[in-house]
């Protein structure tokens, strides 16, 4: 069993920064199109805060599960696999989502990768209980 969370932050450390980068694009985009709240019904700006909020509302719940996997004794492979997958899943989301409100190969395969990334996590942690 793992006594730290080494890679629970490096991971967590990749996606701060990736986090970090959408944010100031959001507030690049706030400060070019004088908007200080909401979007100014702005369609670029909008899109920014959604690829933004998405982001804030799938990876902590996904750093949970990963913690709790990592100090549940979880494989350091499959920690890696499960991490690159995630920066993966968000790097592509954030590009996909960036390019068209619509569909694209990158926001679809982005999505699918994050919701397999949570549900493999959410699997072996509820296993982990047997």
């Amino acid at each position: 069993m793992h006594s730290s969370l080494l890679l629970t932050g490096f991971y967590g450390g990749i996606l701060a920064i990736l986090y970090i980068a959408l944010t100031f694009k959001v507030i690049g985009l706030r400060k070019k199109h004088s908007v200080g709240i909401g979007d100014g019904e702005n369609s670029e700006l909008a899109k920014a805060i959604r690829i933004h909020g998405n982001f804030s509302e799938y990876v902590p719940i996904a750093l949970i599960l990963f913690a709790a996997f990592e100090l549940n004794g979880g494989s350091a492979q499959m920690l890696h696999l499960l991490g690159g997958l995630l920066v993966t899943a968000r790097f592509l989301h954030a590009i996909g989502l960036g390019k068209s409100t619509g569909t694209s190969w990158q926001r679809f395969s982005g999505t699918v990768a994050t919701f397999i990334v949570l549900l493999i996590l959410a699997v072996c942690n509820i296993l982990a209980m047997f």
